[in-house]
């Protein structure tokens, strides 16, 4: 089973490294390709460059096994769709089964994506969480979960896809706006990322003038 992780990664630090450490602990993933997207659809656009962004996400994962970058989106042209990704993906590792790794605020948001359905049918939904979770509001999402819910990982064996599974994962309250803030401002970032990254941005002055 391979974790497809995907976001900004500007920067990328230990709220996103540790709980797909955990999930993938958790699951016994093969592996968990992080895809650092070329142009965002539902946020703002990265400030630092796609080679800075690779840069730190390629120290930050360097000695962890596993861990590994996928740079699909990079290389396409466009706005980053997960959907266009995964069927890429497919094409490009059949037989393989896929998890898509998603934070809670991410997943409350999943319907508003392009073809949810479609998503959902080309890999597993693990939904990172704190322990406890509650159904999503969103009708459309919470029908979803109540269609395709797994309430055991066993499941997610099925090379298919279309099963949602809630992983409690420890939830650092860390964002990457907040760790951008304080580089603007001087302040340290020692213990919110990989001191490799730190370093990275202390070097090149990244996020320096950015509020």
């Amino acid at each position: 089973m391979i974790g497809i992780y995907g976001g900004t990664f500007d920067p990328v630090h230990h709220g996103h490294l540790r709980p797909a450490l955990e999930v993938m602990e958790a699951l016994g993933l093969d592996e968990v390709r992080f895809l650092p997207l070329r142009r965002a659809v539902h946020r703002e656009q990265p400030i630092a460059t796609q080679d800075q962004r690779l840069a730190m996400l390629r120290a930050a994962l360097a000695g962890q096994p596993g861990f590994v970058i996928d740079e699909i989106e990079l290389e396409r042209d466009g706005p980053s769709y997960m959907v266009d990704t995964l069927r890429q993906l497919r094409g490009k590792l059949p037989g393989r089964t896929l998890c898509l790794l998603l934070g809670g605020d991410a997943f409350n948001g999943f319907m508003t994506w392009r073809e949810p359905e479609a998503i959902s049918s080309l890999c597993h939904l693990v939904v990172m969480q704190r322990p406890g979770h509650r159904l999503p509001e969103e009708p459309r999402l919470r029908a979803l979960v109540q269609e395709r819910h797994s309430p055991s990982a066993g499941a997610l064996a099925e090379p298919d896809g279309g099963r949602i599974f809630f992983q409690p994962v420890t939830q650092l309250d860390i964002s990457a706006t907040d760790i951008r803030r304080r580089a603007a401002n001087g302040q340290s970032l020692r213990f919110l990322l990989p001191d490799s990254v730190m370093r990275i941005i202390c070097e090149q002055n990244l996020y320096t003038g950015h509020h």
